[in-house]
């Protein structure tokens, strides 16, 4: 397990007293069993020539703490993404997309929240704080529903994917992509086990 490394945010009186005592790096969170935290997994093969309605429901990031919260998400393309300020100081959200739009707001304390979509998959689009630079997350849009972010103990579960031959792809912002072969049988019903090599 790496060292936890504190984050300064000395500069913001207001992120010191918003996030509420001390604030760690989180871009590799693994636990005492090696088990990792904020992988991103998705069906990245199989469902070629498929189309599929995204959701009307929005995704949601919030800015609590002085942080991107979530810090790793998934969301599909045309899905409504809601930007949400929860801190008493001034953020900046700015998804660095390469392939959609890039765009850059900012966001006041009590404003509204905002909503944009991303047309076209990317994985992943990273986001910044262009006040706070220790504010980091990513997002990862893709063209179908099969898609997850693994929790604290380093599980997934990704929900009704019919019977067939898939590409799993697992990212994690430090320690790279890979994939594996996976096979949903007729009971609906397989496991996936991802291991990542420390670089």
């Amino acid at each position: 397990r790496p060292a936890r490394k504190l984050i300064d945010m000395s500069e913001d009186p207001a992120c010191v007293d918003a996030h509420h005592g001390k604030a760690y790096d989180e871009s590799l969170v693994v636990n005492h069993k090696g088990e990792l935290a904020n992988v991103f997994i998705y069906v990245k093969s199989g469902f070629e020539g498929k189309q599929f309605e995204p959701p009307a429901t929005p995704v949601t990031i919030d800015q609590r703490g002085c942080r991107f919260r979530p810090r790793v998400l998934g969301i599909q393309v045309g899905q409504p993404l809601k930007v949400v300020n929860s801190d008493p100081v001034t953020h900046n959200i700015h998804p660095q997309a390469q392939i959609n739009r890039e765009w850059n707001h900012s966001q006041g304390p009590g404003d509204a929240p905002l909503a944009r979509k991303f047309i076209k998959p990317e994985v992943m689009i990273r986001v910044k704080c262009n006040i706070h630079p220790w504010m980091h997350a990513f997002i990862g849009v893709v063209d179908n529903p099969y898609f997850a972010v693994s929790g604290e103990d380093g599980s997934f579960e990704l929900k009704n994917v019919p019977p067939g031959d898939y590409t799993l792809a697992a990212w994690h912002e430090t320690l790279g992509t890979i994939e594996q072969k996976i096979t949903v049988p007729l009971s609906g019903k397989t496991t996936a086990e991802l291991t990542f090599k420390e670089k």
